[in-house]
């Protein structure tokens, strides 16, 4: 029997069952303030895809007047709370990140664009914490933390390229405009050598979603250090298009913030 030649639209239909629906993207807004006086000093776009276990997240940062001035792409790996992520300044060409090699992770920093990156491979144990994978770990904690148990984990910290153990404990009940609200705080469980200011989170009670976070930020000033700040997400993040995701993936990046 003479087989009938398959048309690519036709080709196409019949792969539909098989191809995975798109993952939906949504976005969020934060804004950084001084953690002393409260001047803005930056902003954040945050574009979040897939499921939380499973979780993207692309960060553009940018100048008070909306100029996007660095960026930050993570990745999922092996567990929600070990990110990949790579971050990248345009301002200086700065870059630092975490990357799989095997079963190990390498964790990288370039000073400036002309410098040479500096990489240490470390073994990341179960349970540590990589980046913004605390969010992942404060919700997979929620219930013993709301009890008023602490937690203890490895965080990795880029800029020293090691992990530290830091602990991380529900400080109690609040109103965060508004809304009912936990207060946790997150500290160096030991002795280092060096100081690591203690974090401060707010997230709500509803949903679990952070709010407020005060303490070293990761986007260093013009000096080149790490402020205090108080970031805040005021509002829930709001279903966008996948479009909008891949432009800001390629959006140029600014050497000042300066008009």
């Amino acid at each position: 029997m003479r087989r009938l030649p398959i048309s690519s639209a036709g080709l196409l239909l019949l792969l539909c069952p098989l191809l995975a629906p798109a993952q939906a993207v949504q976005r969020q807004e934060g804004r950084a303030f001084t953690a002393d006086g409260g001047a803005l000093l930056y902003r954040e776009t945050h574009w979040l895809q897939g499921p939380p276990e499973a979780l993207s997240r692309l960060v553009l940062y940018r100048c008070a007047d909306g100029r996007a001035f660095a960026r930050k792409w993570m990745t999922p790996q092996g567990s929600p709370q070990t990110p990949d992520f790579a971050l990248e300044d345009g301002r200086d060409g700065y870059q630092e990140g975490v990357r799989a090699n095997g079963v190990a992770r390498t964790v990288y920093i370039r000073a400036a664009s002309d410098a040479a990156p500096v990489t240490r491979t470390l073994q990341v144990p179960p349970g540590a914490v990589v980046d913004a994978g605390f969010d992942a770990a404060v919700r997979r904690h929620w219930p013993a933390l709301l009890e008023g148990k602490p937690l203890a984990f490895q965080f990795l910290l880029p800029s020293r390229q090691r992990l530290v153990p830091l602990k991380l404990q529900r400080t109690g009940a609040i109103t965060w405009k508004g809304q009912p609200a936990q207060q946790l705080q997150m500290k160096l469980d030991a002795w280092f050598g060096f100081a690591v200011p203690a974090v401060s989170l707010v997230y709500a009670t509803a949903d679990q979603r952070l709010l407020q976070f005060s303490g070293t930020g990761n986007v260093r000033d013009s000096t080149g250090r790490y402020p205090q700040v108080r970031v805040e997400f005021p509002s829930p993040p709001v279903a966008t298009s996948a479009a909008e995701l891949a432009a800001a993936r390629v959006q140029p990046l600014v050497k000042t913030c300066d008009s």
